[in-house]
């Protein structure tokens, strides 16, 4: 128990905050990167979102898992394997001689950030006792809101300088730094108590059922209606079979108990919204900024970067405000605040007010994603609180992966700028009445 003295406590929580660094660096960075990616494979953007979607589901797929094969084999270990998993993935997707190669080497790396993200907290858990742990997890999540404001400035810098390719290529070596780093500095720890058993049948069907109901949502353009549907409804038919089997499962991914209870639940729906409409919104300004508008890689970065320096302020203002005000009327708040910022962005117009509604969208719906966090970890005992935010980082991820393939087949129809904007529009106004109908089911749970 303990991680030793401060000093090494300190250089623990720099080697794992590496981690979380990298993780988040390299999702933000990788969108301003899409446009140059299809211009050298001659495909459309939206053609090439399973880059991102691959990545985020695969990440989602692996967060609970990951930290339970840390307790079993040893967190520093599976930690380092997680980097490396990571690195691979990194090094295939920038040398993929196609789209296929690099969609694929991207669920790699997927996997990699979903076995390093729950591992880097659970290292941090473990070296700093008491009350210092959720300071030192909340200077790591600082840290990795420096990786959102530099992700976009980043890949459309490296883009435009060398290539698409570089975006991927570039983790490489900080993957070496941080596997050197956690080696070294990282005390080995697990949990003697924990069942040896993981539900790999059950990771197995929920994975199958994500997917299926994602590729519906991104080929229900271009196959018929009923196989679209079909396999939209398949893949409900495997989630449904995954909550079976989780309650015969000896050693359960998920404890189904979690979502008897029913502010859990809604709270994890309401970052769900918050999320997806973050990660929409940056997915669809950086194709609009660049195929529409005709900026430079560079140049959308810096545009993106309102975005995320709104959404790198939402951390520590989330904080100040979860100790004031009820959390469910925050999360609300958060996303009709991030709603109207992207109800300005959809109307386009002069680029100064287009900068404006996407530095307060980025603002409001990240302080609803930050405030999910919080909400989740005061609303389950204490002894469940690390179950419960692996559990609301997986939906959330899901949600997005799903949301970001949906968004790409509806930008195609049509014309791209009328698309995006139909989009962006859906999204704050979807946002809004789900926020709005979700608060008012919090109160009456």
């Amino acid at each position: 128990m303990g991680g030793g003295g401060r000093p090494r406590r300190r250089l623990t929580l720099v080697a794992a905050a590496a981690g979380i660094f990298l993780v988040q660096l390299d999702f933000y960075a990788l969108n301003l990167a899409l446009p140059s990616m299809a211009a050298e494979f001659g495909s459309s953007t939206t053609d090439l979102q399973w880059v991102i979607s691959g990545y985020i589901l695969a990440q989602a797929a692996f967060l609970i898992p990951g930290g339970k094969l840390g307790d079993i084999l040893g967190r520093r270990r599976m930690l380092v394997v997680g980097l490396v998993i990571f690195g691979v993935g990194s090094l295939g997707a920038g040398l993929g001689p196609d789209p296929p190669i690099v969609i694929a080497f991207r669920v790699v790396q997927g996997t990699g950030a979903g076995i390093v993200f729950p591992l880097a907290l659970a290292v941090i858990t473990e070296a700093f006792p008491g009350r210092r742990a959720k300071r030192a997890i909340g200077s790591a999540y600082g840290i990795g809101a420096v990786a959102l404001a530099m992700g976009p400035l980043l890949g459309g810098g490296v883009t435009e300088l060398i290539s698409w390719r570089s975006v991927f290529l570039v983790n490489v070596p900080f993957c070496l730094v941080a596997i050197v780093a956690a080696l070294a500095w990282v005390p080995e720890s697990r949990d003697p108590t924990v069942s040896r058993r993981i539900d790999l049948a059950g990771l197995v069907v929920v994975v199958l059922g994500i997917v299926a109901i994602t590729v519906a949502a991104d080929r229900m353009s271009a196959w018929r209606p009923v196989v679209a549907a079909g396999l939209a409804v398949g893949g409900l038919v495997l989630l449904a079979a995954f909550v079976l089997r989780e309650r015969v499962a000896e050693s359960p991914l998920v404890r189904l108990d979690l979502f008897r209870n029913a502010k859990f639940v809604v709270v994890t729906l309401m970052g769900m919204v918050a999320n997806v409409s973050f990660v929409v919104t940056i997915f669809a300004t950086t194709i609009y900024l660049q195929q529409v508008r005709g900026y430079s890689p560079f140049v959308a970065g810096l545009a993106v970067l309102t975005a995320s320096i709104g959404g790198g302020v939402a951390g520590p203002f989330a904080g100040w405000l979860s100790q004031r005000v009820a959390v469910r009327r925050l999360i609300a708040a958060a996303i009709l605040v991030g709603a109207v910022g992207l109800v300005v962005v959809a109307l386009g117009g002069q680029i100064g007010l287009y900068l404006l509604g996407l530095a307060v969208a980025g603002f409001g719906y990240r302080i609803g994603f930050t405030l999910t966090n919080l909400g989740t970890q005061a609303i389950v005992p204490a002894e469940r609180a690390g179950e419960a935010s692996g559990v609301t980082l997986s939906i959330l991820r899901a949600g997005s992966g799903i949301a970001v393939a949906a968004a790409g087949t509806l930008i195609e129809q049509g014309d791209l700028a009328t698309g995006i904007t139909r989009v962006l529009l859906g999204i704050a106004v979807g946002s809004a009445v789900a926020a709005l109908v979700l608060s008012r089911m919090f109160r009456a749970g």
